[in-house]
């Protein structure tokens, strides 16, 4: 990342790449309720039998209804796989990136625009080759509606892997990898790339110091931009991910069955609380990343040599 001076010691790729993971933990937990409620409003409007109403209007309406209909635990529904994901696929994409500029650069320390994109889209389709099972069952959990009986469809977090690996083979913990590895590059490209020149700018013009409002500015600029771009390949990869064996053939089939069934402005549904979510998402990560880099790197330093 942008903003480390020449005297600054650098963090090691181990301490970015765990780092980038436990902030990414730790900003799933602020924030999860918030995807709960756009994995709902993405998915409001498929062709199910019986499910033609509106059921969830706005975020606050979504997080409402499910509160009263299902508890207030239905909104945390995935978190483990969540977790899962976050732990192995944050710490590729986000602790990785900056080791993947150097790579494309051959170790030098001028990277370009192009260089950073190629470097983001990188990490981001590495990380989607060892994340996608978590982010599917991620997903399933975060649709899935208790029954008036109580029935679900998933019991727990291995029951979910079970019961698709069984269900609809082991290719179905891989469903949706390619809108998914397209999403990411999106997402990695946007959010990154967005965060490193937006904070690099600050820091090269003297607007702040290297410290937390800096952090926070380009966390909310990366966050606005991210979900601008990358809203449309989201609401496709959800709504893939989480359909029934057969349902969609494709990725491509299913974003032609949205625009066709329910118009253009569907490929933006849900897309307050996924600017809430990915907004805040990206403040308290961004923000508690760089803190754990520099805590980490100070402790490492004493470590080396405590005297």
């Amino acid at each position: 990342m942008a903003g480390i001076k020449p005297t600054d010691v650098v963090p090691s790729a181990a301490v970015k790449f765990f780092g980038a993971g436990t902030a990414a933990c730790i900003a799933d937990l602020v924030t999860f309720p918030l995807d709960t409620a756009k994995v709902r409003l993405q998915i409001q409007g498929e062709c199910q039998k019986g499910s033609s109403a509106i059921k969830y209007r706005g975020v606050f309406g979504t997080i409402t209804t499910m509160v009263r209909t299902e508890g207030a635990r239905s909104l945390y529904n995935g978190l483990v796989a969540g977790l899962q994901r976050q732990m192995s696929f944050a710490s590729v994409r986000i602790g990785l990136y900056d080791s993947m500029k150097q790579f494309y650069t051959r170790g030098t320390d001028s990277a370009g625009i192009v260089t950073r994109l190629m470097a983001g889209c990188t990490t981001g389709a590495m990380a989607v080759a060892f994340a996608q099972p978590t982010d599917v069952v991620k997903v399933r959990f975060q649709a899935q509606v208790r029954m008036a009986d109580g029935v679900r469809r998933y019991n727990g977090t291995l029951d979910a892997y079970r019961t698709i690996a069984r269900d609809e083979g082991v290719r179905g913990l891989w469903k949706g990898c390619m809108p998914n590895i397209t999403r990411n590059a999106i997402v990695n490209c946007s959010e990154l790339v967005t965060y490193d020149l937006i904070k690099e700018t600050i820091l090269k013009y003297d607007l702040m110091t290297d410290n937390l409002p800096c952090h926070f500015i380009a966390a909310f600029g990366a966050g606005f931009c991210t979900t601008i771009v990358a809203s449309p390949v989201d609401v496709v990869k959800t709504r893939f991910m989480n359909s029934q064996s057969g349902q969609y053939n494709s990725a491509i089939n299913c974003a032609l069955t949205m625009l066709r069934k329910e118009g253009p402005t569907a490929f933006y549904k849900g897309f307050m609380p996924s600017f809430l979510r990915l907004g805040s998402w990206n403040i308290v990560m961004f923000v508690t990343y760089e803190q754990i880099k520099r805590g980490m790197t100070r402790a490492q330093q004493y470590w080396e040599s405590p005297f």
